[in-house]
């Protein structure tokens, strides 16, 4: 199917997104960081072969405006409702992957009945505990940059671990994102762990499922605490990484349809 692209105007500036199909309640994917839309360059046919299915470049990262100032997930929110508005999304199915799920969570505590499901796909639960130890955690891909370009090879290696041979073009379009944003690759991230996610998601009302893969070791541990904090129902995928959407989007698309169907 084919890939429409386009931008919507914004407070911060222009919001990008693709889009393919036109069919059924639409669905909007948000990505982790510091990706794009390009996340769901598989996915995106295989949802809108079935229903209008959106990715967005989160705000500040790919073709999004990058405004100056401090990143949180409340202004990442931000541009998703704006993106939702200016798209004419009256109602809408919600799904997001790791950053895109924290996104997700303050999405639909904002915006309530008018997002028709959530789906939160190996999404981090941030605690009290969490936010107090935010200042601890090992930056995830931040590299300083050499003038013989080796810092090339150790963004490379930083995610080499998530991918099988033969996946090595998804690992490529994870290099040009994050080198995209590589003067705040690290934001999001700091993003998420500052966020208050415990005190929102008794405002969350979407029927909500959370799904994980099995090699994701970094959500996987937290998935039932999370799950259990939210009241909602969890999945474990048949395999994948933390980049699962690439490695499994034949699965990952047919879960978004059949939760989205669901209701």
């Amino acid at each position: 199917m084919t890939l429409r692209k386009g931008y919507v105007p914004s407070e911060f500036g222009q919001l990008h997104y693709v889009e393919c199909g036109t069919g059924g309640e639409p669905v909007l994917m948000l990505h982790q960081t510091p990706r794009s839309w390009t996340e769901y360059v598989d996915v995106l046919p295989l949802v809108g072969a079935r229903q209008r299915a959106i990715a967005m470049d989160t705000l500040g990262f790919g073709a999004s405006a990058k405004p100056d100032g401090p990143h949180s997930i409340e202004r990442f929110a931000d541009g998703v409702e704006e993106l939702a508005d200016a798209l004419g999304l009256d109602r809408f199915h919600l799904v997001g992957h790791h950053t895109g799920g924290v996104i997700a969570v303050e999405v639909a505590a904002r915006l309530k009945d008018r997002v028709a499901s959530l789906l939160l796909s190996a999404t981090p639960f941030i605690d009290e505990e969490k936010r107090r130890t935010a200042g601890e955690r090992k930056p995830v891909d931040l590299v300083e940059p050499k003038p013989d370009g080796s810092h090339l090879l150790d963004l490379w290696n930083r995610r080499r671990g998530f991918y099988r041979d033969g996946e090595e073009a998804a690992l490529n379009r994870f290099v040009i994102d994050a080198l995209t944003v590589l003067d705040r690759v690290e934001d999001g991230h700091v993003a998420v762990r500052t966020y208050g996610m415990d005190l929102r998601l008794p405002y969350v009302t979407a029927r909500t499922l959370a799904v994980c893969a099995p090699g994701d070791h970094y959500s996987l541990p937290a998935l039932e605490r999370f799950a259990a904090a939210l009241g909602c129902e969890t999945r474990v995928l048949s395999g994948g990484h933390v980049p699962l959407p690439e490695q499994l989007p034949g699965e990952f698309a047919e879960t978004v349809l059949a939760w989205a169907a669901a209701g």
